[in-house]
């Protein structure tokens, strides 16, 4: 579901991140598909009836958000909602913990490794900029509707753009592979 979301650019983790507030959705069946129609469809497809996004930060600095998914649809009550907020407190922690002790890329800045995968996507972004000879929001665009209409991982789609397999200047015609 997390690359789902990070493929359409929509769903409770997206808006939570771009928020900074929680997002919960007891009933996704009910409420989600006008919120998140990409998101909602698929994820109510393979069984998901609620999902809660919380945001990971420290103060103003947003680390990133923790969802949680469940098979039934209702609200938390006031103890799991606790209970998953003290989680997220912990991920926060941990992800800062990893931030702090993980190497120095060749820029001097250090790296977590689960975030490789958005950097690789990233890249691929500015090489369809080029290509395509537009925007860099453009071009992200083009390539997540390119990996949601083929239902494919983006970063697979975005490894294919840097090793030169797929190449958006040509016409749309073979390409979503």
């Amino acid at each position: 579901m997390e690359e789902l979301q990070f493929t359409s650019g929509e769903g409770p983790c997206v808006e939570c991140s771009d928020t900074g507030r929680p997002v919960l959705q007891p009933d996704l069946a009910r409420t989600g598909p006008g919120r998140w129609p990409g998101f909602s469809d698929s994820a109510v497809g393979v069984g998901i009836r609620a999902v809660f996004a919380l945001p990971l930060r420290v103060g103003a600095i947003r680390v990133g958000a923790l969802d949680l998914y469940r098979d039934t649809a209702g609200e938390l009550t006031d103890a799991e909602l606790n209970e998953a907020l003290s989680f997220a407190d912990a991920a926060t922690q941990i992800l800062l913990h990893l931030q702090s002790r993980a190497p120095l890329d060749g820029a001097g800045t250090s790296t977590v490794p689960l975030l490789e995968d958005r950097a690789v996507v990233h890249q691929a972004t500015g090489m369809i900029a080029v290509q395509a000879g537009v925007g860099m929001a453009e071009a992200l665009i083009r390539l997540r509707a390119r990996a949601y209409a083929a239902e494919r991982p983006i970063v697979d789609l975005a490894e294919e753009v840097l090793d030169g397999v797929v190449n958006f200047a040509e016409e749309d015609g073979d390409q979503g592979r």
